[in-house]
């Protein structure tokens, strides 16, 4: 089984976007010599805890400062885009870097309606994003004799395309297009069973696979002890807490007691969109991705954590691959 990191490039309190993008580069650089197996960055938009919304733009700076991990995003919100923008500048990746682009593929917008309207994009346009799809398989795929539009470059680099879901409705999609499949489980898990189980019931072989390919998302918060681990978990906590109630900002820093600044009332709905999640020392992790991986089989982890120490978050993610390896 695989193992690769998404990472949303925190911006922590007392910090800044510069500083949250050397801290990826330095992630990157030792996933990369910890045998981890992709790299992901997510779109997201207005969020001022989050450097990632230039996300091609990234993976590229990312891509350059490593040598054989693969780059990619996961994912880009393909309703924020043109799929010939996306085709492009994925194309270009390919062409630059070589063979080791991902290009994972979401539905939904990055952000609310303000976004939206700041993009020049429309709320509707979810509604197409199975032809979007298709259409952006289209140009990146062989070459098309008589095309009316081409990508180029994009055309015949065949970057890898991965649909990204958090609900049925994005494993029926990648099950009848033969993609593969990541669920968004470290954050939205309700419906995780279901989904892995139509995917893979419904697959249909094609020209982008041949067998079902499913990757399990994964909060990971590993340090020396479970109480270390605990504490560094409150800050993905309280941002989550801050984000549900309308009120995103940078990464706070971890606290003894979750109690004090997130109320009680709330603690079972971060629970429960947080319960795909390994906390621990080497020993509790290790027992916690093991369970993950029998209960779901995935051919695929990615692990992903927002620490607001960068060193604490390169030690989590060393440990997280030793334990596993």
């Amino acid at each position: 089984m695989d193992l690769s990191i998404l990472d949303l490039a925190p911006v922590s309190e007392g910090s800044d976007a510069a500083t949250s993008i050397r801290n990826s580069v330095r992630l990157a650089q030792a996933a990369e010599t910890q045998g981890y197996r992709r790299y992901w960055l997510a779109e997201h938009h207005n969020m001022p805890g989050i450097a990632s919304a230039a996300t091609a733009v990234l993976i590229g700076h990312i891509a350059d400062h490593t040598r054989t991990i693969r780059v990619g995003a996961g994912g880009i919100m393909l309703p924020n885009h043109a799929p010939l923008a996306v085709a492009e500048a994925f194309g270009t990746l390919a062409t630059v870097h070589g063979p080791r682009m991902d290009l994972g593929l979401g539905r939904a917008p990055g952000g609310d309606g303000a976004v939206m309207q700041a993009l020049r994009r429309g709320m509707g346009r979810n509604d197409d994003f199975p032809n979007d799809v298709v259409e952006l398989l289209s140009y990146l795929g062989p070459e098309r004799p008589g095309a009316a539009v081409a990508a180029h470059p994009g055309q015949d680099t065949n970057v890898p395309v991965w649909i990204l879901g958090s609900s049925l409705y994005g494993a029926s999609l990648a099950a009848a297009l033969g993609l593969p499949y990541a669920f968004a489980s470290h954050f939205a898990p309700g419906d995780l069973d279901q989904a892995v189980q139509l995917y893979r019931d419904r697959f249909q072989p094609g020209p982008w696979g041949d067998a079902p390919r499913f990757m399990l998302a994964v909060n990971v918060f590993a340090a020396d002890t479970d109480e270390a681990a605990m504490k560094l978990r409150t800050s993905q906590q309280q941002s989550f807490y801050r984000l549900r109630t309308g009120a995103p900002g940078k990464l706070p820093p971890p606290v003894d007691d979750l109690s004090q600044v997130v109320p009680a009332q709330y603690h079972p709905t971060l629970d429960a969109a947080l319960r795909v999640t390994a906390a621990g020392s080497p020993q509790t992790v290790k027992r916690q991705l093991d369970d993950f991986a029998a209960r779901y089989r995935p051919d695929e982890m990615i692990l992903t954590g927002m620490i607001h120490d960068p060193d604490a978050r390169l030690r989590s993610f060393a440990i997280a691959a030793e334990v596993m390896r």
